[in-house]
């Protein structure tokens, strides 16, 4: 039996091809852990009963992984914090909210630099 609440998945997100990167990267991504309504998207109800349950793990080629939280500012602005203490290193998730996780699709995230970069959903798995 799972340990975690009913909509829970593990969603994997990899590279899509950019400049320096013509076939994407499945050394670059993310990992998340979050609940998904019946159209595969976010749900803030659930995020919010569940907010401990939510994470995110960052991995780049060349880097150390980050594991943070999953969070949301007020207004509806999703982003992956990696340090409560700080917003240096938040990566601001955009449209996350309307994106819907399923295989093949595109996400847009905004390094702790600035920089957009875009990642295609490779695995999307009920926990």
């Amino acid at each position: 039996m799972s340990s975690f609440p009913r909509g829970f998945h593990q969603i994997r997100m990899e590279l899509a091809r950019e400049p320096g990167h013509p076939g994407g990267s499945n050394a670059t991504g993310y990992d998340l852990l979050a609940p998904l309504d019946e159209e595969a998207r976010l749900s803030p109800d659930e995020w919010r009963e569940h907010k401990d349950l939510c994470r995110v793990h960052r991995f780049r080629e060349g880097e150390d992984d980050m594991v943070g939280k999953l969070a949301r500012k007020p207004g509806g602005t999703w982003f992956f914090d990696y340090d409560e203490d700080t917003e240096d290193d938040d990566e601001l998730a955009h449209r996350l909210g309307e994106e819907r996780f399923v295989i093949g699709e595109y996400v847009s995230v905004r390094d702790e630099n600035g920089d957009m970069h875009t990642y295609r959903v490779v695995s999307v798995r009920e926990m």
